[in-house]
């Protein structure tokens, strides 16, 4: 028989009330149903990978339980990469003439700026920085229901040529009233390529926190209540990689036999509340703690 593209590739969809919820369905879908394929980042030895498109709905992204104590990572972690994506202070790591960062999202998204050659910044015809967020908040505000509020990171004179290009492509929001008499925003996001037992929960915690703050934002210029919608995140290639099956495996199986509860805090819990804490005031003295800590 011959194998075709829908029985290699599945596509997904999952549906979850919170953002815990929404990263277990995942992960739990594409290790049963993914299709095992190599990636470019493996070593000669590690399984080939479990990948699938998938689309991830969360009814609320700031419904509780919204933090899931068993993601790969930490309380401070989570905070450093949430003002990293919305607040950008990470930045200044970008020099890709000196062999650093060639972008962040926040840059891309509050500071889009074309060039030809990134490694060579200077030699590039220069554009001014286009901030898409505003344009988000400034479109929406002036029509809810516009389709054209939208930013985008990919930079094609730029990313083919780079070895971490952005996983991260397009956001998009509308504005839907609500029954209350006021208005919802929605937000789309669409990503060519996902880790998904590593990275998900974050990437998403920190968009659906952007989220927030376009919503803030457009109340404050409409004068009206918005508050945050739904999230859709849509991923091309969502993967699990071979080379930690092992790590994945355990907690797939604490998953599958234990209640969800379990694994699942509110995001005032007095530990969660006191970690991240500190780490807001270690990266307001440095930037850079975190990374430092970690080495």
């Amino acid at each position: 028989m011959t194998e075709t593209l829908a029985e290699t590739m599945p596509v997904i969809s999952i549906n979850a009330e919170c953002l815990p919820e929404a990263w277990e369905k995942a992960v739990v879908a594409v290790w049963d149903q993914g299709y095992e394929v190599k990636t470019q980042y493996d070593k000669p030895d590690d399984p080939p990978s479990k990948d699938a498109t998938v689309m991830i709905a969360v009814t609320n992204p700031f419904n509780e339980p919204r933090i899931h104590k068993n993601f790969p990572g930490g309380p401070e972690e989570l905070e450093a990469y949430r003002q990293e994506v919305v607040g950008g202070i990470h930045d200044h790591w970008i020099d890709p003439a000196a062999g650093k960062w060639t972008y962040t999202y926040h840059e891309r998204l509050f500071a889009y700026n074309p060039v030809q050659d990134l490694r060579n910044p200077k030699s590039s015809k220069p554009f001014r920085a286009v901030n898409q967020i505003q344009y988000i908040i400034d479109c929406l505000s002036d029509a809810g229901h516009t389709r054209r509020a939208q930013a985008i990171t990919w930079m094609p004179t730029a990313d083919p040529q780079t070895d971490d290009p952005p996983c991260l492509q397009r956001i998009w929001c509308r504005l839907v009233a609500d029954d209350a008499g006021g208005w919802t925003l929605n937000m789309n996001t669409h990503w060519r390529s996902r880790d998904l037992y590593k990275a998900w929960f974050m990437n998403v915690y920190a968009l659906t926190d952007l989220q927030r703050t376009i919503a803030e934002a457009i109340a404050d210029q409409r004068g009206e209540p918005v508050r945050v919608g739904r999230y859709v995140d849509i991923s091309d290639s969502l993967h699990i990689y071979g080379s930690y099956f092992h790590e994945a495996a355990v907690e797939i199986e604490k998953m599958r036999k234990t209640p969800f509860s379990q694994r699942a805090w509110e995001s005032n819990h007095p530990a969660f509340e006191m970690m991240t804490q500190e780490a807001r005031e270690k990266l307001a003295r440095d930037p850079d703690w975190f990374a430092k800590a970690r080495g």
